[in-house]
């Protein structure tokens, strides 16, 4: 954590204080919604979650009137965004939905806050695999920034950093790279080098480079992106292990075992400390370590890997998303290898419910 963080932490814990609040005690709000803020920042999700719920709750009876709803609106929307980190997909979908109904009533069409609005409901419509309605709020979004505030604003890098990541996930790298190159050029222009909102932009690209086997371009990108997050967050952040989980992969496809295993491991308790085991991006790094494990010739840890990845997946998305298609395929493979065909088979017919379209994107 920055100097700067646990500054506000120590304020903030300080106005808020030991009491309890009151639900229309509106004095303390300010205080509450800056410690849900640090929190965030710090990666306590669950807390900072907790913060916001209390924050809305304070709002019940303070009216309706356009600064309220506002404010109501923004806390919501940062709702919404932690509890898809957390994997709370459904809740956070109905918060999205709930306050871009609120302001459609309360903004003009071309507002500002509707753009930031459909963007974080595309963000969580590309998590759940629902790629073409995020492209569709996505270019909404865009649409209004640019209109707004022009081609080259930071926020417009956003939508193009994001435009870039549904790419990666459809796994069209080629169509994906424009916008990663053009989201880290608008930001490094607006902010500098060294700035972690840049980091997540050159990881963004990093990622593009590795999905078209540019290893040798994605590995020091990526290892750019652990320098500055480190030297802004410590040594323990969500953004952290995310990359560490990507540095192996390139070390995975470059054969580099050695140097792979012991970054999944240190994502992966990471992440299950940040997050909590059952996360959908706990699943991400099983599936990953499972398939390097395998490789080096340990099967029984692998499937053991394998088969929580897919029970987190199943749990948190349903049948038919790519990543629960994905992580069974490869959990299938193991078992037909290992002459396990009972169960193998199991697996196939499972898979043969799931819908063609997921399956083509998973393929």
């Amino acid at each position: 954590m920055t100097k700067d963080s646990q500054t506000n932490l120590t304020a903030a814990e300080k106005a808020q204080g030991n009491a309890p609040v009151q639900g229309g005690d509106a004095k303390r709000l300010i205080p509450l919604i800056r410690l849900a803020r640090v929190c965030e920042e710090r990666g306590e999700y669950a807390r900072a979650a907790e913060l916001y719920r209390r924050s809305i709750g304070i709002l019940e009876g303070a009216g309706n009137s356009p600064r309220i709803e506002k404010l109501r609106i923004r806390l919501q929307n940062s709702l919404a965004s932690l509890c898809r980190m957390q994997g709370h997909c459904h809740e956070a979908e109905d918060l999205f939905r709930h306050s871009i109904a609120l302001a459609e009533r309360t903004f003009a069409p071309n507002d500002l806050e509707m753009s930031m609005l459909l963007n974080n409901l595309g963000v969580l419509y590309k998590y759940m695999g629902r790629f073409d309605e995020a492209e569709e709020l996505y270019r909404r979004a865009l649409a209004i920034t640019e209109q707004a505030l022009g081609p080259d604003h930071p926020q417009s890098a956003t939508l193009y950093h994001n435009l870039g990541g549904l790419e990666h996930a459809r796994r069209n790298f080629c169509r994906g790279e424009p916008f990663a190159r053009k989201s880290v050029e608008i930001r490094e222009k607006a902010l500098g080098p060294d700035h972690p909102e840049v980091a997540a932009d050159v990881a963004a690209l990093a990622a593009i480079q590795d999905g078209q086997g540019k290893y040798d371009e994605a590995e020091p990108l990526y290892r750019r992106v652990l320098a500055i997050f480190e030297r802004a967050y410590g040594p323990e952040h969500y953004e952290i292990a995310v990359n560490l989980n990507n540095l192996a992969a390139v070390y995975q496809a470059q054969g580099k075992s050695a140097a792979a295993e012991p970054l999944y491991r240190r994502a992966l308790a990471m992440k299950e400390k940040l997050l909590a085991p059952a996360h959908p991006d706990v699943a991400v790094t099983l599936n990953n370590l499972a398939a390097l494990v395998n490789s080096q010739g340990n099967p029984a840890e692998a499937a053991l890997l394998y088969q929580r990845a897919l029970s987190i997946f199943e749990r948190a998305f349903g049948p038919g998303h790519p990543k629960v298609i994905t992580s069974l395929t490869n959990y299938r493979r193991l078992l037909t290898k290992a002459g396990r065909k009972a169960e193998a088979l199991e697996l196939s017919a499972r898979a043969a419910r799931y819908p063609k379209s997921a399956k083509d994107v998973a393929s």
